[in-house]
């Protein structure tokens, strides 16, 4: 039985449809993220979780219940918002405390809860006494999130927490968030834009691209088997393999059929074809069934832990991320080989272009 069920749910601002046939099913307990890019419909659908948003069409369920025309309050839905709404001039202590005074719990029963979301959440007796406005933005975070959790609600939406913060703490942030996910069991929804938060923290993701859903799966599906050519581009890096390219590999396949799985069609550059960077190596012997590929390095950037190499190779610049062992490294003008193997390529039929590219 899924936890949370949105049915067919269309949403209209006016004449404008922001929402188009969303159906999302996820499960107790489940850190399910909304992806994609700005006005892509992600909080839109959060907010019609929560009840911000009433819809045209369609229904949504919390555990079989219809709640579409439920009020906010009466939702048990505790929500995060990207600027925290919290109270400025209000101590951090009434900050987490306001919900549960709303439900008129006695002073004793506050203060036990309080203290104890407090502890999980790593704020000290001292920040509890301090207003909101003199912690840092890591706090602050800290606070909504108690203060969405000390309810005990059912299920908690957070509306792109981290985006305010700086990059370093974000990943931080972002660490805890997903241990303390999980400490609390809570089935999370999470609306983000960035790609890497969505497939760190993720149990499942929604792409989300102009009001429609174009997938929902693991990260692993969303990034290494993505269905439409927008998730494609959208997450990760990616090289398009252009006709010239792909001419070699579908005439490496016609003469040598005995190498490839016989469910491996031959390339076809009728259709749109990519491969994700790191599936591609740099002067490393080819196994059978992959193809070398000679080219010159144009152009290499250097990471720490991997190089990022951009080669011209068969018409095309074509970008290969190796892991960097400190010895083999090719800078620019070197002649190289590049490793390819075809049943790493992504191809996409003209039908399956989406309409929102």
């Amino acid at each position: 039985m899924s936890m949370i069920e949105l049915k067919n749910i269309v949403v209209k601002f006016g004449d404008f449809t922001a929402l188009r046939d969303i159906n999302i099913q996820v499960q107790e307990g489940e850190f399910f993220t909304f992806l994609g890019p700005s006005g892509c419909g992600k909080t839109t659908t959060l907010r019609t979780i929560t009840g911000f948003i009433e819809p045209a069409e369609g229904r949504v369920f919390v555990n079989d219940r219809d709640i579409t025309n439920v009020p906010i309050e009466q939702r048990n839905v505790g929500i995060v918002f990207q600027s925290y709404a919290l109270f400025p001039t209000m101590t951090v202590y009434d900050n987490i405390a306001f919900g549960l005074k709303l439900k008129k719990l006695s002073k004793t029963e506050i203060a036990e809860k309080v203290h104890t979301i407090a502890k999980k959440v790593d704020l000290t007796e001292e920040q509890l006494g301090k207003a909101v406005s003199q912690l840092s933005g890591g706090q602050q975070q800290r606070v909504a999130i108690a203060r969405a959790l000390v309810t005990n609600p059912a299920i908690i939406c957070m509306d792109e927490p981290l985006s305010n913060l700086d990059a370093k703490l974000r990943v931080q942030l972002r660490n805890e968030l997903k241990k303390m996910q999980k400490e609390f069991g809570i089935t999370t929804i999470y609306v983000t834009h960035d790609q890497e938060e969505a497939l760190t923290l993720s149990d499942r993701i929604a792409v989300f691209n102009k009001g429609v859903v174009e997938q929902i799966g693991t990260p692993n599906e969303i990034y290494n088997h993505s269905k439409s050519e927008f998730v494609c581009n959208f997450i990760g890096d990616i090289d398009p393999i252009q006709p010239q390219l792909g001419e070699k590999i579908a005439e490496t396949m016609r003469t040598n059929p005995a190498a490839y799985p016989t469910e491996l069609p031959i390339l076809s550059t009728a259709d749109r074809n990519y491969i994700r960077l790191e599936r591609l190596h740099v002067n490393v012997p080819a196994k059978p069934g992959q193809l070398e590929i000679p080219g010159v390095v144009e152009s290499m950037e250097y990471y720490g832990l991997y190089i990022k190499y951009y080669i011209h190779a068969e018409g095309q610049i074509i970008k290969v991320i190796e892991k960097n062992d400190g010895i083999n490294i090719y800078g620019a003008g070197e002649h190289v080989h590049i490793v390819l193997d075809p049943k790493d390529i992504m191809s996409y039929k003209p039908a399956d272009y989406s309409e929102n590219m």
